[in-house]
């Protein structure tokens, strides 16, 4: 799998263990678009292969938790991103797999920040602010 410009090179070793869109303020100025589209690995199914890339830390407004973004140091496109939240994960911005069409979108979130034109497709699993998976026993 590549970035845009191709000079970040990664394989993902195993399926995500989620696929969602974020709606969150954060991630419309970050990907410049109306919502941001990611998959979720564990740490060890991603091998990054070739590529230099840049990082910078964003800390919520509203959970004050952090994030931090690792774009491609040629062209700049984000590439992945690790939450304080999800420790011993890694998501994959979507649109930078050689072929994206294979994810399969489980859950819309901080839908309440969505734009009026971005729409959620009926039935589709969404919440208005971060999904919180219940404690496991």
């Amino acid at each position: 799998m590549s970035h845009e410009c191709g000079a970040v090179r990664y394989r993902v070793n195993n399926p995500p263990t989620v696929a969602l869109v974020c709606h969150c303020t954060f991630c419309r100025r970050r990907t410049g678009s109306a919502f941001g589209v990611g998959a979720y690995f564990k740490d060890e199914d991603v091998e990054f292969l070739a590529g230099e890339r840049g990082s910078y830390e964003h800390r919520s407004d509203e959970t004050h938790r952090w994030l931090r973004v690792e774009f491609c140091k040629r062209c700049g496109g984000n590439i992945t991103w690790t939450l304080e939240l999800r420790p011993g994960t890694r998501a994959i911005a979507a649109g930078s797999f050689d072929d994206p069409s294979w994810l399969r979108i489980e859950r819309h979130i901080w839908t309440r920040s969505a734009t009026g034109w971005a729409l959620i497709p009926e039935g589709m699993n969404s919440f208005a602010q971060a999904f919180t998976p219940p404690p496991r026993d």
